[in-house]
């Protein structure tokens, strides 16, 4: 199988990292329990500010999210208003679409200065005499199986979908998702996706190693699935997913030369 993906290079500088989240749900299960979660994302932003050079957000950083011309949904004023302040610092932030945000159009590039992406890249990460490639995507819709979603990924990511959505009035449309979002994450708990299946049995495991046996890369990075996962695609290559916010709080940071995972605690600040 050929895969083709969009390449990016980074050239991180000595001393700075790269660091990679994923997955905070921000608006679920209830207003106050989304904002402490909020406040926790912001304090690890403030704490890795002082040698982060770039920040992925690798999808579904809202449970939902739409923008309709003149309409985005409400709240998120601190999340929001910390990236801009990290972008106006000169970091760079690099956002993945999930299946839960995949409606992000240019909002967030015009008002916090994120570059955003819908599909996995390939990053080439340059330093002092190294060389290091990652994947990174958020990874819903890619492996085997789960066909039931990849329809309706093509039906949500249709353009003519999305403007019989936007006629709907904001309100309306805003309550018709939120309460699909409810109903569709109820259903992957049910239905097991927050157990690890065993290597056979995880699509995005077995998506890497189809890749990897076309493109090497020493890193593949994606959220999704809800798990914190570290596995060997093979001797020269990882597999790395980064979990979610809602209980966990884990993230990646890569100094040019080792990635780490690691979990975030508000008590070590």
């Amino acid at each position: 199988m050929n895969f083709h993906f969009e390449k990016k290079t980074i050239h991180l500088q000595d001393g700075r990292r790269a660091y990679f989240s994923s997955d905070y749900h921000l608006g679920v299960p209830s207003p106050l329990q989304s904002r402490e979660r909020e406040k926790r994302i912001v304090s690890w932003l403030e704490s890795i500010q002082h040698d982060a050079q770039v920040i992925f957000l690798v999808g579904d950083i809202f449970d939902f999210w739409f923008e309709y011309k003149k309409a985005v949904p409400k709240g998120f004023v601190r999340l929001l208003g910390k990236l801009a302040e990290l972008s106006d610092k000169g970091i760079e932030l690099i956002i993945f679409t999930g299946n839960h945000d995949m409606w992000m159009s240019g909002y967030l590039t015009e008002e916090v200065g994120a570059a955003i992406y819908r599909n996995p890249v390939s990053f080439t990460f340059n330093t002092k005499g190294a060389s290091k490639t990652m994947l990174v995507g958020h990874g819903d819709g890619l492996g085997p199986g789960d066909s039931t979603y990849k329809f309706l990924k093509k039906v949500f990511e249709n353009r003519f979908f999305q403007m019989i959505f936007r006629i709907v009035h904001p309100d309306v449309g805003m309550w018709i998702a939120m309460e699909w979002s409810k109903r569709s994450r109820i259903a992957n708990v049910n239905k097991g996706e927050e157990r690890f299946m065993g290597a056979d049995h995880e699509w995005l495991f077995q998506y890497c190693r189809e890749v990897e046996q076309t493109q090497h890369h020493d890193f593949y990075i994606f959220g999704h699935r809800h798990l914190v996962l570290d596995m060997q695609v093979n001797a020269r290559s990882r597999y790395i997913n980064l979990g979610e916010w809602v209980s966990q709080q884990h993230f990646a940071t890569f100094d040019g030369s080792n990635l780490t995972l690691k979990k975030f605690d508000p008590a070590l600040l």
